[in-house]
């Protein structure tokens, strides 16, 4: 039996969806053709969303995503974090190293859940909040490896592999969250090393795949 939905909602979800996919927004035309509704639904879905800010409209009269769903998107993250939370702590005693969870903020890479090892003399000190650009650290990086392979490629490991990139004397191994729709991020460790331990990078994989499945 299928379960009854809202079509109203439906539709506005759509718009939403077709809004963040753009850079230059959309007209009520263009909604209409892609909705393929007439052009009086897409003026009454576009008001009700501008009355949450959920949408903006320039003075060309192009249909943009409002601030509104940042502040929806600032909710997220203690949800991913939470979810992502076993598997780091699993990851940052198996490895003796810094375990966390990025995720895209903007242009740049955002440390949202981070777990130190218990056991350890010494680790790298990394803290939930920071921020860097993505084309640089393991993290930042695995994040656009992710990007550019959707679905991971059987003849690549899978990871990405950094030293003093951010921090000098300090190596990184990351790989992307894949599957996981509406979160871009990854995965990954840092530790006080020359180089990475060859056993890190699989590791990793594993952990970033049991995220991406508590996320699911």
């Amino acid at each position: 039996m299928t379960a009854e939905t809202s079509q109203t909602l439906d539709r506005g979800l759509k718009v939403l969806k077709l809004l963040a996919d753009t850079d230059h927004g959309l007209t009520v035309t263009e909604l209409s053709n892609k909705l393929g509704v007439n052009r009086t639904v897409v003026y009454r879905l576009l008001a009700t969303l501008e009355q949450h800010a959920l949408v903006r409209r320039d003075l060309g009269g192009r249909a943009r995503v409002g601030l509104g769903v940042l502040r929806l998107g600032r909710q997220v993250h203690p949800l991913v974090r939470e979810a992502a939370l076993p598997a780091l702590r699993s990851l940052a005693e198996d490895i003796g190293a810094t375990a966390h969870l990025t995720l895209v903020d903007g242009t740049e890479a955002l440390a949202v859940a981070v777990v130190e090892p218990s056991w350890t003399d010494y680790h790298v000190a990394y803290r939930a909040g920071f921020r860097h650009s993505l084309d640089r650290g393991a993290a930042g990086r695995a994040i656009l490896f992710g990007r550019q392979n959707p679905v991971r490629p059987t003849d690549q490991p899978g990871y990405t592999l950094t030293h003093g990139d951010l921090e000098a004397g300090a190596s990184g191994a990351a790989a992307p969250l894949l599957g996981v729709t509406g979160v871009e991020g990854s995965v990954g460790v840092v530790m006080l090393a020359d180089s990475v331990p060859e056993r890190v990078g699989p590791r990793v994989v594993d952990a970033a795949r049991e995220v991406a499945e508590a996320l699911r």
